[in-house]
């Protein structure tokens, strides 16, 4: 990156105004995403921010962003129309704060999916997408696993999905068989023990940090992998 340029704190969002985002560049960084936040939580919340830290301690330099219902103080997420047109804005932002590094999107939960729903209709113009905690089907409700999954095979990018073994907004024995489909196009991660949300309890032995710390490890990795 480019020293000595602008940091954004905000960017538009075409038809619903300016949202906030927040850059960590660490010296060297090697990669760039452009990192959406969950549907229950914003770009503040202790894992968004605990994550992009982790990320810069493996010198990869994080955009994050707010969804323009969670800019109004709302907590009922907008249309997908407007989510997907934030991260294509988003995306757009991340060109000037990643210049010279290869840049990649994705997102907690349904920020990760937001960002598969834009890169399924084209012109997302990242390495790759990185999911944490991809949400194949509502809690209770793995038969609606089909209509969230089917996007995915238009996505013409790789795919890294970090999962825990105890996410109930995805079963492991579906999401298994589809990453197995989308190859080798898609890859999966499985967390020990933890859920949606990568808590783990103590019986596991490591700490939600650590968990965290392993997430930022395996995106660099992958990241590594794909340029």
């Amino acid at each position: 990156m480019t020293p000595g340029r602008l940091v954004p704190d905000s960017f538009e969002v075409e038809g619903s105004g300016r949202v906030s985002c927040h850059l960590i560049a660490p010296d060297g960084a090697r990669y760039g995403l452009t990192l959406a936040h969950g549907a229950g939580a914003g770009m503040d919340h202790p894992f968004m921010q605990h994550l992009a830290e982790a990320l810069a301690a493996e010198r990869v330099a994080t955009l994050r962003y707010q969804f323009p219902y969670t800019e109004r103080g709302s907590r009922r997420p907008d249309r997908a129309p407007v989510l997907i047109n934030t991260v294509r804005a988003a995306v757009h932002t991340s060109k000037e704060c990643f210049a010279g590094i290869p840049r990649f999107a994705g997102g907690k939960s349904m920020g990760g999916r937001m960002s598969s729903r834009a890169a399924a209709e084209g012109g997302l113009d990242v390495k790759g997408l990185t999911f944490f905690g991809f949400p194949l089907h509502p809690a209770g409700v793995p038969e609606r696993a089909g209509e969230r999954a089917t996007h995915l095979r238009e996505v013409d990018l790789p795919m890294l999905f970090l999962q825990g073994e105890r996410d109930r907004l995805a079963e492991l024995d579906l999401l298994r068989p589809l990453c197995v489909s989308l190859a080798p196009l898609a890859r999966l991660e499985v967390i020990p023990e933890a859920d949606h949300g990568f808590h783990v309890p103590k019986r596991s032995g490591r700490t939600d940090r650590e968990v965290i710390a392993h997430l930022a490890y395996l995106t660099r990795q992958w990241m590594e992998h794909f340029t």
